[in-house]
């Protein structure tokens, strides 16, 4: 099965950590298809990834971190270190995005982004997901899952490390608005002002 053949399942979820796991298990689908294409044949499976990174990331920071902040043990903490993680993700996804999937020594950089972005996958399911499972309401995460499922709805083309506000966003181009755009979406389902 293919990480595309996993997306009506994934859009089904209610619970914002069910989806937000089955969006890691697509990330990974998405890795394998990349690894396994014939060097020619890697750009369509490596946009989805793209897009499938830059929009999981961009609802994690808007609604997922906050909540986390506010609600597990040692909150902060536990979401600057997935920031820092993201961040690195970010900036090692938009390297191999300029350079393209046919640009020498894509492979190695995709290995080194995978190694990085299973480790931040990792971290969240053990220290953010498990803590937020039990410390949110059902209703709680099932508002949150519409934020998510909002941002899928905008699925941004590329990964934007370094972007965190809005005036940065505008100076470094249309992309970066793309997320801009994700995020106000985000905040119009959570009923937040954009």
């Amino acid at each position: 099965m293919t990480a595309q053949q996993t997306a009506p399942e994934k859009m089904a979820e209610t619970d914002v950590i069910d989806l937000l796991l089955a969006q890691h298990a697509m990330i990974r689908d998405l890795f394998d298809e990349v690894e396994q294409a014939p060097a020619g044949q890697r750009g369509e499976a490596f946009t989805r990834l793209v897009r499938l990174l830059a929009v999981h990331e961009t609802a994690e920071e808007e609604i997922v971190h906050p909540y986390a902040r506010h609600k597990i043990d040692g909150g902060d903490a536990v979401v600057d270190d997935r920031l820092a993680e993201e961040n690195e993700a970010k900036r090692l996804l938009t390297e191999l995005d300029e350079g393209g999937p046919d640009a020498p020594g894509f492979a190695e950089k995709l290995a080194v982004l995978r190694a990085a972005v299973e480790a931040h996958a990792r971290s969240e399911e053990r220290y953010e997901f498990t803590q937020l499972r039990g410390r949110t309401s059902q209703a709680e995460r099932r508002g949150m899952a519409a934020g998510v499922k909002a941002a899928e709805a905008m699925a941004p083309t590329h990964p934007h490390a370094g972007t965190e506000s809005a005036t940065k966003n505008v100076l470094v181009g249309t992309p970066v608005a793309m997320m801009d755009r994700a995020r106000d979406v985000i905040r119009r389902a959570m009923g937040k002002n954009p």
